[in-house]
This record gives C-alpha cells, structure tokens and sequence, in this order.
C-alpha cells in the first residue's frame, strides 16, 4: 500500500469512528466490524480504490512484549487530523510469522531479506513472548533461512 493509500484508508475509516476513539479501544470489536464492513475486502471500497483497510480487534494479533511502547504516530495533514498509531517494523512481523498466512509470509521474507527487520532483533523478541514451542521453532527457522537468502 502507497502512503496516499494509507492516508485515504486511515480517513475512510475514521468516518465510522468517533474522533479521538481509538479502535485499540474496541473489546468487543464492533468497530473493526465495521471498519470491514464499510473499508474491507471485497467491499464497494476495495472495488473503487483497488486497497482496503481490514478490521482488526487488538486481541487479534499476537504481538511482541512491550508493543504499545513501540507504536509509531502516523498523521500527516491528508489524514486531516486522524492519528493512526503504526506496529513497529520487528512487532509486525512476528505477528505476521504467527498468522502464517502466505501473503504474510511473502511480506516477511521481503522485509526481512531488504533489511527493514533485522533477525537478531526478531530473536531477542520472540524470546521474550509466551508461544507454543513449534510455532517458536517455525519462526526461528524462517528468519535463519531468510536473513542467509
């Protein structure tokens, strides 16, 4: 996704939000339903403007100790005043590894391959979270593979 993409998303979906309703605030996740509602795959959105936003609740994705210190702040004046708080390179793609999807695993060989993460520092964090021993194992084994390719 382009940063202009980003930013019409991050409007888009600010439109089903309150203002200053963070959807990290969302226990029930209703608005992420309805950020994929109106914003997600295969919706009049998606079909318009190519891209989609997917809703997540935050209890969705496992994630790194210590992630909500690492958030990054995205606003910029075409988000018109929508502040968008962004994983952390390293928290995203542990997620992404745990989900295991294919398309989340093309994005993490990529990032990993042109350096935006760094295996060391994927390691030092996936010792640092609770996971079943094998999904651990997998993750170990696809950053060795990929940080030699």
């Amino acid at each position: 996704m382009k940063r202009t993409e980003s930013e019409h998303a991050i409007r888009a979906a600010a439109a089903v939000l309150e203002v200053d309703v963070a959807a990290l605030d969302d226990p029930e996740g209703r608005k992420a339903d309805l950020i994929d509602g109106a914003f997600g795959e295969a919706s009049m959105f998606h079909a318009t403007f190519g891209y989609y936003a997917q809703g997540v609740e935050p209890v969705t994705a496992a994630l790194p100790n210590g992630w909500k210190g690492r958030l990054a702040r995205f606003e910029t004046e075409a988000t018109r005043g929508v502040t968008a708080w962004c994983l952390e390179p390293h928290d995203l793609w542990i997620a992404k590894m745990i989900a295991n999807r294919p398309k989340d695993l093309e994005f993490g060989r990529a990032i990993l391959k042109i350096g935006i993460v760094e295996g060391s520092e994927l390691l030092q964090r996936l010792d640092h979270m609770d996971m079943a021993e094998p999904v651990r194992r997998r993750i170990e084994r696809k950053i060795e593979a990929w940080s030699d390719a």
